[in-house]
């Protein structure tokens, strides 16, 4: 009997049904399937309010882990053939859930020694959050076979809008009737199940040499080539404004308030301005860059790790 083991956590539900979606055409009389939902000590809303959304920038970016409910104790002393983790990505980084899990001994225990298949669903920057996921699987002692990337596919400036109001209002349709339904698409959701057959042949046979280049032929991870360096600057910037804020003190200190709010119209500001004028040097820089353009696409789509990274 092959085990099958699918972390996850999802404020809003799209992640566990494209999980459950993948998953479907794997189970069969051999194969046994167990779900474990990280629950957060301190749960976070959904919808988030304003305030509370902003408020958990700094400690998201740095990734300072919080307390999580501990595993079943089935699952800590069960040794799985694979596990899938499903995670989201928060301000450019993996969610404060998914990274308290990755940090804790728990996850050592479970993922030590591991094949582990990573599955994001975020609106379209994932790929820093996936090199802070690769470290942390590194550190786990666990071994990277397959990623898969679910995204929001429509321009970025719509998502921009419709995201938010996805996030503070909890409703996943029409935003005024006119934008487009926020998130990954209904089709991509319903056809995450044709990467199940290829994850089930790869467990059966035991070799996942070849199962992401499979992920690549299904479209399951497409690297856009102007994300990566909006994805580098992203990071470098919000480091900057993380490490500050931290040191203004905790959720609720006056001071940390005041410059949240300050980070929050410089996001508006950066996402509005500042990068329609990368896109624009991107666009001019394309051919002389080409190559590391190509060579970029083909790491972060693959399951490995820069040795310097």
């Amino acid at each position: 009997m092959k085990e099958i083991l699918v972390i996850h956590y999802s404020q809003t539900g799209q992640l566990t049904t494209i999980l459950k979606n993948m998953i479907t055409p794997i189970f069969k009389e051999d194969i046994n399937v167990t779900y474990y939902e990280i629950k957060p000590k301190k749960p976070f809303d959904f919808p988030w309010k304003p305030d509370s959304f902003y408020d958990v920038f700094p400690e998201t970016f740095l990734q300072i882990p919080s307390e999580i409910e501990t595993p079943p104790e089935e699952i800590l002393n069960k040794k799985y053939d694979l596990v899938v983790l499903g995670y989201q990505v928060w301000f450019l980084t993996p969610s404060i859930p998914i990274n308290s899990f990755l940090k804790s001994d728990f996850a050592k225990k479970i993922l030590g020694d591991t094949p582990v298949i990573t599955v994001v669903a975020c609106r379209n920057m994932w790929l820093q959050a996936q090199e802070k996921v690769k470290r942390l699987l590194v550190n786990a002692n666990a071994k990277l076979v397959g990623h898969l990337a679910f995204v929001d596919k429509h321009i970025n400036h719509i998502s921009v809008i419709t995201i938010e109001y996805w996030m503070l209002s909890g409703k996943k349709d029409r935003y005024l009737g006119i934008f487009p339904k926020p998130g990954v698409s209904d089709k991509d959701i319903k056809e995450a199940f044709k990467y199940g057959p290829s994850i089930k042949n790869a467990l059966l046979k035991d070799d996942y040499s070849s199962l992401q280049k499979e992920f690549k032929q299904l479209g399951g991870v497409i690297v856009n080539p102007y994300l990566i360096k909006t994805d580098e600057r992203g990071n470098a910037i919000f480091s900057k404004w993380a490490n500050l804020i931290i040191k203004k003190g905790q959720s609720g200190d006056p001071k940390r308030v005041k410059l949240l709010k300050v980070f929050k119209y410089y996001l508006l500001f950066a996402i509005w301005v500042i990068a329609p004028i990368v896109f624009i040097v991107f666009l001019l820089s394309y051919l002389p860059t080409r190559l590391k353009r190509k060579r970029e696409k083909e790491y972060f789509s693959s399951v490995y790790l820069k040795e310097n990274s």
